[in-house]
Parts: C-alpha cells; sequence; structure tokens
C-alpha cells in the first residue's frame, strides 16, 4: 500500500522560506515520478513540480521557477519542495503525489496522493 505523508506546512510572511516534505512508502519508487501540487481556496488544483524519481530530472511550472526547488533523498524514500521567496499568492494546500511512466502536469494522471499541508503566506 503506498503511502504519501506531507508535513512542513506553516505560515510565513512574504519573502519567506518554508520547505515541504513528502515520506513515501509501500514500494520502491524508481521509474515513478513525484509531484507536488498545491490547491487554493475556490481554485482548481495545480501542478507545481515534479522529479524523475530515477534520474532526478525537475519540472517547474512557470508560477514557482526560480523561486521553488524540488528534490529527492533516495535513502530516505522523501522528496522536498524548498519553497523560497513566498508570495501571498502561493497561499495553498500542498499536495505531494506519485504516478508511473512519463512526466504529466495533469491532476488525473497522478495514481496516489497525500493528504496535504496547508501553506499561508502573508503579506
Amino acid at each position: 500500500q503506498v503511502q504519501l505523508v506531507e508535513s512542513g506546512g506553516g505560515l510565513v510572511q512574504a519573502g519567506e522560506s518554508l520547505r515541504l516534505s513528502c515520506a513515501a512508502s509501500g514500494r520502491t519508487f524508481s521509474g515513478y515520478f513525484m509531484g507536488w501540487f498545491r490547491q487554493a481556496p475556490g481554485k482548481e488544483r495545480e501542478f507545481v513540480a515534479a522529479i524523475n524519481w530515477s534520474s532526478g530530472s525537475t519540472y517547474y511550472a512557470d508560477s514557482v521557477k526560480g523561486r521553488f526547488i524540488i528534490s529527492r533523498d533516495n535513502a530516505k524514500n522523501t522528496v522536498y519542495l524548498q519553497m523560497n521567496s513566498l508570495k501571498p499568492e502561493d497561499t495553498a494546500v500542498y499536495y505531494c503525489a506519485a504516478k508511473t511512466g512519463g512526466l504529466r502536469r495533469d491532476t488525473w494522471a497522478y495514481d496516489y496522493w497525500g493528504q496535504g499541508t496547508q501553506v499561508t503566506v502573508s503579506s
């Protein structure tokens, strides 16, 4: 049973940083893409970033490129999202997700989801 557990959310001021973690368990994730998505109140869930677990290749939404960094620690089976220069518009519930196969930015393509962690950025 695959389980994804996010942590690290919180309340910060604009310009500050946060690091989210996603602890993955239940199988080996070689060959998987691990993604971060977010959902703000009244909006659809949107793609933020993804990483190829095997190669380490990374992909970002234009809105976070240059500010967020996705990474993974194979030994800890954990994926991270380092969020720098946070803006109020980054406020959302952030979700970790996993899928097999190639990169997709669509929520429907992901097979496994965590429960989400709240990130609030005050101005």
